[in-house]
């Protein structure tokens, strides 16, 4: 998808991908549970996010969100989605257990801290996990929260 869009750069335009891929974004008040939902209507693919969340946590969420309409199209065609929270989606992403939303969540982090751009960053500017400083600025870098680059951190450095 990044090479689709021509995305080389951080922070990764979500929204702009989501609409170039013809789905409409929706912002909204929620309940605070509520991350955001996704379904298909008439044919067209609809995310909705919670206005009344951080920004960077939007961001996660419509990716998070992007993930169920290319990946689980044919179950948003059935009924709406609905996700609550944001990193643990609820108990069972929490546990490991919910395939369809910890595959949402795995695509999002690569979406939004590709691996590729990731460790490039990390070539020009190591970082020490312990420093909360420097992963707060690389968060910020990346448009995305402490605790999702922390994540993605621990699961890059699981995955080497």
């Amino acid at each position: 998808m990044l090479e689709q869009h021509a995305i080389r750069a951080v922070p990764v335009p979500v929204e702009r991908i989501a609409k170039s891929l013809g789905i409409r974004v929706e912002y909204a008040p929620l309940d605070d549970e509520l991350s955001g939902l996704a379904h298909i209507h008439d044919d067209v693919p609809i995310i909705g996010i919670n206005a009344l969340h951080a920004p960077n946590r939007q961001r996660f969420t419509l990716a998070h969100e992007l993930a169920h309409v290319r990946l689980h199209r044919r179950e948003l065609e059935r009924a709406v989605h609905v996700d609550r929270g944001s990193l643990r989606r609820d108990a069972l992403a929490a546990e490991g257990v919910d395939a369809i939303e910890i595959e949402a969540n795995a695509f999002a982090a690569e979406l939004l801290m590709p691996t590729s751009l990731l460790i490039s960053a990390l070539e020009r500017h190591p970082i020490d996990l312990e420093d909360d400083n420097a992963v707060t600025a690389l968060a910020k870098r990346f448009r995305v929260s402490d605790a999702a680059m922390r994540y993605r951190l621990n699961s890059l450095g699981e995955s080497e």
